[in-house]
């Protein structure tokens, strides 16, 4: 099991006017989101403080908030873990993100743009190479990129705080089978996606989101599990 010292917390700009205890909540979240914690990390209040450089004050509130997002589980011991994923949950969160995102996709739809088409289009080339490279990091960044521009199309848009909670509890599962895990599918489809968005297809965006949402981390997901449950 990993333990603070082994930590991997990304460094990320800090916005104007940003408080230390947002900085650090921004911090610890895209690192989870991201997959740079493993699940079953072990946590403790003093090791994060080290990691990062700072006095535990900023970091308690940030991991509060954490907790209650479900991304980080505190133990009786007060010692605190990002929690190993299960079967039963994956599935959950798996079956959340297509339900939401095919939703936000369909009612983003009538706002698309050739521009954001184009936009689009330059960030999944971006992501081949990020694929062939196997830079994990910057291919889970811009693939929450590409999918948070295509959602936020829509300017009455109030699903993204539900998808990133999502994303935010998927995030270190989702790490592991990227890294363990060499089976990838064929078909790529965010191709399908920006080919249903070219002409304004409906009924092919919503299979494409699925399809790229099943294909993505369902069937490698379950089989990362049950070769750890096998273990």
């Amino acid at each position: 099991m990993t333990n603070n010292g082994e930590l991997n917390i990304p460094d990320i700009p800090a916005l104007s006017g940003t408080t230390t205890q947002e900085y650090v909540y921004e911090r610890l979240r895209n690192a989870i989101m991201l997959g740079a914690i493993e699940p079953g990390t072990s946590l403790t209040m003093r090791g994060l403080a080290e990691c990062l450089g700072l006095s535990p004050t900023p970091v308690r509130e940030a991991v509060r908030r954490l907790s209650s997002e479900h991304a980080i589980q505190i133990k009786d011991n007060r010692r605190m873990t990002v929690p190993l994923m299960t079967l039963d949950r994956f599935e959950e969160l798996v079956a959340l993100r297509v339900a939401i995102e095919v939703h936000t996709a369909q009612r983003a739809l009538p706002y698309m743009s050739d521009v954001i088409i184009e936009k689009l289009t330059e960030m999944d080339d971006r992501m081949d190479g990020f694929v062939s490279e196997r830079d994990l990091d910057q291919l889970t960044l811009l693939n929450q990129d590409f999918h948070r521009t295509l959602y936020t199309v829509n300017p009455a848009q109030a699903s993204m705080p539900i998808i990133e909670s999502i994303w935010l509890q998927l995030g270190p599962f989702q790490r592991q089978v990227l890294t363990r895990v060499t089976e990838y599918y064929e078909i790529d489809r965010h191709k399908e996606i920006l080919a249903a968005l070219t002409t304004r297809d409906a009924t092919a965006l919503q299979d494409a989101i699925t399809n790229d949402i099943r294909d993505g981390v369902l069937k490698s997901g379950r089989s990362l599990l049950a070769d750890i449950e096998a273990a």
